[in-house]
């Protein structure tokens, strides 16, 4: 790591780009309340660029509620929200998009009745050219352009996530962990800066959970996208992520490195148990 100047700290991972040590995102204090319960309270995490961090906790613990804060779906009731130290805690989730942040959910959000390649080209279409006035004033040749662009790009990220042999499979037809692979594959159409994973490998085999892995840290290491990722297969998380977060009744209990937080009593009391995992 160079660290001379008055930048931020500079490295590479793998062959990629050279990448900032400055966090990309963070939540700063964030506090949620639903009534009278604190579902968040005073969370702090800061997300670096090509940085795999797993987010683990009991049920309730305020995981999806903290994934909902970072993307913008819902506003904090205290603290901040920051995006390359920008406060971006009042800004839309669509605002958040278009500056690279990408999400999935729990419950999948696939567009059943189109292709698996209309999906991934649909997660492009703000670009320009895919509907609406913005495509009226654009000329035919211009049009045409821009859905070439994005039906290779499409092409490029199925074949990297191993699916490019459902690209005309309506993706409503799709058992649970391909559908799962072509939502995150959906999520990188665009390519994201800032990649939000909520428990993408569940109900995927453990070849298909293998070839999840492989496109994150791919993402992390050659492109320099910060992956923040909650998932319940602790063993999961521990192979692919580089540090672990622990959230516990709405408070960050532990933070480390996969190592450190599998060997913590509180997060085994908490959590993890007495079982190897």
């Amino acid at each position: 790591m160079d660290t001379r100047g008055d930048g931020p700290a500079m490295n590479t991972r793998g062959n990629g780009p050279a990448i900032s040590d400055a966090p990309v995102l963070e939540a700063v204090g964030v506090g949620v309340r639903f009534g009278g319960v604190r579902a968040l309270d005073g969370v702090g995490l800061a997300l670096r660029p090509g940085e795999v961090c797993g987010l683990i906790g009991p049920n309730g613990a305020g995981k999806t509620t903290l994934f909902d804060a970072l993307s913008g779906i819902r506003r904090p009731d205290g603290g901040r929200v920051l995006l390359d130290g920008t406060d971006i805690t009042r800004r839309s989730p669509v605002w958040r998009a278009r500056h690279g942040m990408r999400r999935t959910f729990q419950r999948q959000q696939l567009f059943g009745q189109l292709t698996v390649a209309d999906n991934l080209v649909v997660a492009q279409e703000w670009r320009g050219g895919g509907g609406g006035l913005a495509a009226d004033l654009l000329a035919a040749p211009t049009r045409r352009t821009y859905e070439k662009e994005r039906r290779e790009r499409a092409a490029e990220v199925l074949r990297s996530c191993g699916l490019d042999a459902l690209t005309g499979v309506f993706a409503g037809a799709l058992p649970v962990g391909q559908a799962r692979m072509v939502e995150l594959a959906r999520a990188v159409a665009d390519p994201p800066r800032v990649l939000l994973l909520d428990e993408p490998a569940s109900g995927m085999t453990a070849g298909e959970s293998s070839q999840l892995a492989a496109v994150v840290r791919h993402l992390a290491d050659t492109e320099g996208c910060a992956v923040l990722l909650v998932e319940h297969d602790v063993a999961f998380v521990m192979r692919l992520c580089s540090r672990v977060v622990v959230l516990d009744l709405g408070r960050v209990l532990a933070e480390g490195t996969a190592a450190e937080v599998h060997a913590d009593p509180r997060v085994r009391e908490a959590y993890l148990g007495t079982a190897t995992v």
